[in-house]
């Protein structure tokens, strides 16, 4: 397949470039505040502004803040000092959502039912783990699920035809849960080791999501009562605190058991992650900081924490 990830720069320099733009806002942030070199109530209230303006969240910040004035309170620090302190407080909190997606090969096909609005980059973020999978030697079979954009399913023909991976779909306005049906009886018929279901995300009709997704997973109970195995959620960081929203939505209407984040490469507003980490304890799987397959990265707490402060990668 043509999908071989280039070997370009290291793994914590595509995550800090990916986030530079995050990045940029609390470092410049930082250094202003901390010019003035002592940790008191002034910079710490200014530092729990600048985490809010960030998208981290008030508890967050709160959680940030009053462990820094724990710690080093009426010291002296340097703006260095205050984004190695903030990136272990952060990480702290991520680490207890860093889960990679594993593929249980006992399932076969392992079922996974990737969600999100449309816009999210769910389409894209299917072809992109498409790929991954095939890259370690799996064999993965596509579902167009989401028959309501003709665009969609023509979207993922194109990454079938880039990975390897073999596809079901139908015409526009299909009924996506008997082409869910139809996906993973294909995927025993040729023992598939994953199976991909994309699905609709209209959100301005969201009782017919519902039922749909609904439906949709009802049906895939009845050829196997354990799948879906995962059900992931496609959010945009570009939207900020509105996937916050999202996570309690789809989490309510598809049971999700895990998240993606795409698009922070375009955003100031990765802190949204931080703070959706501490509201919703949802594992992450992966984050998009990239166009390219490769930059969809396994998603790693620390170095996340260091790139989004502006700190540097540890040895």
């Amino acid at each position: 397949m043509n999908d071989q990830a280039p070997k370009k720069t290291g793994f914590f320099s595509r995550l800090t470039q990916g986030l530079a733009r995050s990045a940029q806002s609390l470092t410049t942030g930082v250094t202003k505040i901390f010019t003035r070199k002592k940790l008191d109530q002034a910079a710490l209230d200014e530092l729990e502004e600048l985490l809010i303006a960030s998208d981290m969240g008030a508890p967050v910040a709160e959680f940030v803040v009053q462990e820094l004035k724990n710690d080093r309170f009426n010291s002296d620090v340097t703006d260095q000092e205050v984004k190695e302190a903030l990136a272990a407080k952060i990480s702290e909190i991520l680490r207890r959502v860093q889960r990679p997606l594993r593929i249980d090969p006992t399932n076969r096909p392992h079922v996974i039912l990737v969600a999100g609005v449309n816009g999210s980059g769910k389409t894209t973020t299917i072809g992109k783990l498409a790929a991954k999978f095939r890259r370690e030697g799996l064999s993965v079979l596509l579902a167009a699920g989401d028959t309501f954009r003709a665009a969609a399913i023509e979207q993922l023909k194109i990454w079938s035809e880039r990975t390897g991976a073999e596809i079901v779909a139908r015409e526009q306005g299909s009924d996506a849960a008997s082409l869910a049906f139809e996906a993973i009886e294909r995927a025993r018929a040729i023992n598939a080791d994953v199976v991909l279901i994309d699905t609709a995300g209209r959100l301005q009709n969201k009782a017919g999501l519902m039922a749909e997704l609904d439906k949709m997973i009802r049906v895939i109970k009845k050829i196997d009562p354990t799948a879906p195995h995962a059900t992931i959620l496609v959010l945009d960081a570009t939207t900020g605190q509105n996937a916050i929203s999202q996570v309690e939505i789809f989490r309510d209407i598809a049971k999700v058991t895990g998240a993606v984040m795409t698009k922070l490469d375009g955003t100031a507003r990765g802190g949204i992650l931080v703070s959706l980490a501490e509201k919703f304890d949802l594992p992450i799987h992966y984050i998009g900081v990239g166009e390219a397959v490769d930059d969809l990265q396994t998603f790693d707490a620390e170095g996340f924490s260091r790139a989004i402060v502006g700190a540097d990668a540890k040895d």
